[in-house]
């Protein structure tokens, strides 16, 4: 009897040590803004008690060895530890030759697939009511792989890369990511009537991919075809997976669909277990530091984190805090239609949150 009682007592134990272990977690707050809403998340998450450590990190470039920009080697390494980045917005110093930063991250840590959920909020009024879909854009090439030159004075060529390997990579995590998350179907956007041989392999290895996953219901729609219906009624549309140019077009004219880039989350997946949740909007400098920003877009998009990292309950009581505070109506920042403050509206969730408990 005493060994079932040591054995049963370890495995309590070992249960909740597993269940609390905390998480360490790279924040990037960002510029204008960033910091005001990086602060509000982590109140939030404090309020929540969240297994979640913050290790804060500067990412602005640096030149390295040979003249080369990189992000500085200590938020390198801490997210090469962490695995797992939460970040604001990112001002890009107009100094000749500086990279993009967002560029730069997703150069550096081959940040290859961007997921961005569009789900109608309830009491944030948009034309439109019952959008829930999901965007996954490949992040590494196409229109953007950066190659560009002057043919000859006045002729510019522009190359766009596609190829196979990044092409199954993109459709394998979106099938991937419909199974995981209930989702029916996925449709790949594409324009392979006109670029045969580029949106052509794309679509090949979408085809390929969907053969895999039976469970999953595949459609294909060229570009101009989904954004006619995408306006006329977008929930005829579930997880759609796209190339670079595409996707950064469609995944903000979704974004519009429910309410802008201050409600939409945003998430960037890429190779070795590295991932980087971030809010999509802009650095604001006009209300930095005047406590007015909404912090919605960064604080789901750190709820998509925790549901990335297995942490579901913890997500899910965020998430139903914040949709709650919106719906309410009654502590809301100024373009959710109210005019709270940022602390006042980050309060009102840390209440609610805590009234779950």
């Amino acid at each position: 009897f005493m060994k079932v009682f040591w054995m049963v007592l370890i495995f309590l134990i070992l249960g909740n040590f597993f269940a609390f272990q905390v998480h360490t977690v790279t924040l990037i707050p960002g510029d204008g803004i960033g910091p005001e809403i990086s602060t509000a998340v982590m109140k939030i998450f404090e309020a929540a008690k969240v297994p979640i450590q913050w290790e804060e990190r500067n990412v602005t470039a640096i030149k390295g060895p040979g003249g080369k920009w990189m992000i500085p080697p200590e938020a390198k390494e801490s997210m090469d530890r962490s695995k797992i980045g939460l970040k604001g917005p990112l001002k890009t110093p107009i100094a000749a030759g500086h990279p993009s930063m967002n560029l730069l991250l997703r150069k550096t840590f081959d940040l290859y697939a961007n997921v961005r959920p569009c789900v109608s909020i309830e009491g944030y009024k948009t034309p439109y009511t019952d959008v829930d879909l999901v965007t996954i854009r490949e992040n590494t090439e196409g229109e953007y792989s950066g190659i560009e030159h002057v043919i000859v004075d006045g002729v510019v060529q522009s190359i766009k890369l596609i190829t196979e390997q990044a092409s199954r990579r993109i459709a394998e995590y979106a099938f991937e990511y419909a199974r995981n998350n209930q989702r029916s179907s996925v449709t790949a956007v594409h324009k392979a009537n006109i670029m045969r041989m580029s949106d052509g392999l794309f679509l090949r290895k979408c085809r390929e991919v969907a053969e895999n996953y039976k469970d999953v219901k595949f459609t294909e729609m060229y570009l101009d075809t989904v954004c006619l219906n995408m306006v006329q009624d977008p929930t005829q549309f579930d997880v759609l997976v796209m190339p670079n140019l595409y996707g950064d077009i469609l995944s903000d004219l979704c974004a519009g669909l429910i309410g802008g880039l201050g409600v939409t989350p945003s998430g960037n997946i890429g190779a070795n277990g590295v991932a980087i949740f971030e809010s999509v909007h802009g650095t604001a400098p006009d209300i930095a530091g005047k406590d007015l920003a909404n912090p919605t877009a960064l604080l789901l998009s750190a709820v998509m984190m925790l549901r990335h990292m297995g942490l579901h309950a913890d997500a899910k009581k965020i998430e139903t805090a914040c949709y709650d505070t919106i719906r309410d109506k009654k502590v809301l920042t100024k373009d959710l239609g109210g005019n709270s403050k940022c602390s006042e509206f980050t309060t009102e969730i840390c209440r609610r949150v805590q009234d779950m408990d």
